[in-house]
């Protein structure tokens, strides 16, 4: 499966961005996907990951309330839209893929990686 991550940008405190990430090469439809995120000095965090079997999104504390993870097979990509960012959102932001993570919060548990494309939320 190969990632490609876009949508990242500069954006004021309070401003809204939407990433999106392709999947190609493989059954996109019956892979997990994940988003994570990695700010200088800091390890990958988990963002916000989706199941194929049940559509079912999962949220990490940041992104509650305000960060919304969607896919549509058909075009083999998954969003993840942003509202409300702060400062502290700035960060690499990497798309993910696996065809079932145990623990879905944990970036060691995903096989295919995307490049990353970058957040900044200026103050």
């Amino acid at each position: 499966v190969q990632l490609q991550a876009s949508g990242g940008g500069l954006v004021q405190a309070g401003g809204s961005l939407r990433l999106s990430c392709v999947a190609s090469g493989r059954t996109f439809s019956r892979y997990d996907m994940g988003w994570f995120r990695q700010a200088p000095g800091k390890e990958r965090e988990f963002v916000a990951a989706i199941r194929w079997s049940s559509d079912s999104p999962f949220y990490g504390d940041a992104a509650k309330g305000r960060f919304t993870i969607s896919s549509i097979d058909a075009k083999n990509t998954v969003y993840l839209q942003m509202y409300s960012l702060k400062p502290e959102d700035t960060a690499v932001y990497y798309c993910a893929a696996d065809q079932y993570p145990e623990r879905i919060v944990d970036p060691a548990q995903y096989a295919y990686w995307g490049q990353g494309t970058q957040v900044t939320v200026s103050s």
